[in-house]
């Protein structure tokens, strides 16, 4: 064993004993095993060193003053990774010894220490650490496995998305997700982050269009207190509480140019300071940033910074509408059925043949998620015992469904009808108007139904109940 290496790359080894002799002896032999190891005469010093970096195993004397194995190994178990604790111990302490394996230490060693038997531990000891490390990334990999399965399909858009997305997850620069509204860009934002090496770090979102500008600003990098009217008490911003993980930015292409200049000069720095503040905070965070907007033709208008897309683009993901991948329906509609059946008494044994046709007929302009509520809106409705292509309800939006599907789906299609002629600006109240009564007046909803930021339709909304208001008026006063 004189020639023995550690089994596992980049073991750390933590030794603590009072005897100071037989510390240099252990610390020796260590060493000539080949082994990193650090050695300590008492337990309050190995604590400092343990919270300061995890090693892989400690080889504790049991008998110590202050203290002792017994609470040391306590402390060494609460840690995150805990190592394994090997405790030496002399005959008088046997019983204790045993009942610290009771409390999670791998095993113990009697004096006189026997050097080979020392040894032997100490490799079986840090066998078991890599055995335990193994099953907690097969566990880690089942559960990415899982989580891949919420980009339901086997069309060739989306097996090529999920192989982009497990090919990228592990490379900790910036990636920006593009994609029209509702094809599921956050999902693909959680998976990154679920099957990266910060998956045990936090994942934080924010959206940008959902929040005013000196909002956003206050979000995103906190503020200290009295920095402004209100402020009560320091706040950590989004930043700081996505250290050591993931910042999903959603909508990007909505936040204003100032905020934009701040978020570079953070990317650049690695630093934020927040409002009211004087004093630089380091920050480690992947971002991950979203947009249904094309950033392109923003960056020509000079809507947006073309240094901050290319700080945010490193690697960009687009997300593919769901009318490109229509394969894929009957999973998604048989996905929907099951996730949402709770909404119903008796569950539907499945879907006809004219349903799928009507569903596959329509352009789907708020893709995967309008997808989904039309399906909820079926389970609810539906009388069973099959979704039928009557009981669908979606908008028609101006741009009518394929006339393959008109044939069978004429009342599977009431929504917003638009004669021909009719301005533009009607059209799009008559969509708002629409939308924000199919989401009883959820602007939110509203928003991500009609697939524009929740920004450009709080804008149109206000003029369109501005014009209400106006013609309600002219009607009142007889000026019509």
């Amino acid at each position: 064993m004189t020639d023995a290496q550690p089994p596992v790359p980049g073991a750390r080894l933590l030794v603590v004993d009072d005897d100071v002799a037989l510390l240099r002896a252990l610390e020796r032999t260590f060493r000539q095993a080949g082994y990193d190891v650090t050695a300590v005469a008492n337990g309050e010093q190995a604590l400092a060193l343990m919270r300061e970096r995890v090693p892989t195993l400690v080889i504790s004397d049991l008998m110590m003053p202050g203290m002792d194995g017994i609470e040391l190994l306590r402390e060494a178990r609460a840690l995150d990774p805990p190592p394994e604790v090997l405790l030496i111990t002399g005959n008088a302490s046997v019983e204790r010894a045993v009942e610290a394996m009771r409390l999670g230490a791998f095993d113990f060693v009697e004096k006189p220490i026997q050097r080979d038997r020392l040894l032997m531990l100490v490799q079986r000891a840090l066998e078991r650490r890599v055995l335990t490390r193994e099953n907690a990334q097969l566990r880690e990999r089942l559960a990415d496995r899982e989580g891949i399965e919420r980009l339901v399909g086997v069309s060739a858009p989306i097996v090529e998305l999920r192989r982009l997305i497990e090919q990228i997850a592990s490379a900790d620069v910036p990636v920006l997700v593009s994609g029209e509204s509702g094809t599921g860009k956050e999902v693909v934002a959680d998976l990154l982050h679920a099957q990266s090496p910060r998956r045990s770090g936090p994942l934080i979102k924010i959206s940008c269009a959902a929040i005013p500008e000196t909002l956003l600003e206050r979000e995103l990098f906190g503020y200290e207190r009295g920095a402004f009217s209100g402020a009560a008490a320091t706040k950590r911003g989004r930043f700081e509480l996505a250290h050591g993980g993931t910042l999903f930015l959603d909508e990007i292409g909505e936040m204003a140019a100032p905020m934009q200049a701040k978020l570079l000069r953070v990317l650049q720095d690695g630093m934020v300071q927040r409002l009211g503040g004087t004093k630089d905070i380091a920050i480690d965070v992947r971002l991950v940033a979203a947009t249904n907007a094309d950033l392109e033709v923003a960056m020509r208008d000079g809507r947006f910074r073309r240094d901050l897309y290319h700080r945010i683009n490193v690697i960009e993901v687009a997300v593919p509408p769901l009318r490109t991948r229509l394969e894929d329906l009957s999973l998604l509609v048989a996905h929907f059925l099951h996730l949402h059946q709770g909404l119903r008494t008796n569950a539907l044994e499945g879907v006809s043949d004219e349903a799928l046709e009507a569903l596959a007929g329509h352009d789907w302009p708020g893709n995967v998620r309008e997808l989904e509520n039309t399906v909820q809106r079926a389970l609810v409705t539906a009388p069973g015992p099959r979704l039928e292509a009557r009981d669908l309800r979606f908008a028609r939006f101006a741009s009518a469904a394929p006339s393959h599907a008109q044939g069978h789906t004429q009342g599977a299609h009431e929504g917003t009808f638009v004669p021909a002629g009719t301005p533009l600006d009607a059209v799009e109240d008559m969509l708002i108007s629409d939308a924000l009564r199919r989401c009883q007046g959820d602007k939110e909803r509203a928003a991500k139904l009609l697939g524009v930021s929740a920004r450009t339709l709080y804008r149109r909304a206000s003029r369109t109940t501005a014009a209400g208001e106006q013609e309600a008026v002219e009607r009142e006063s007889g000026t019509e």
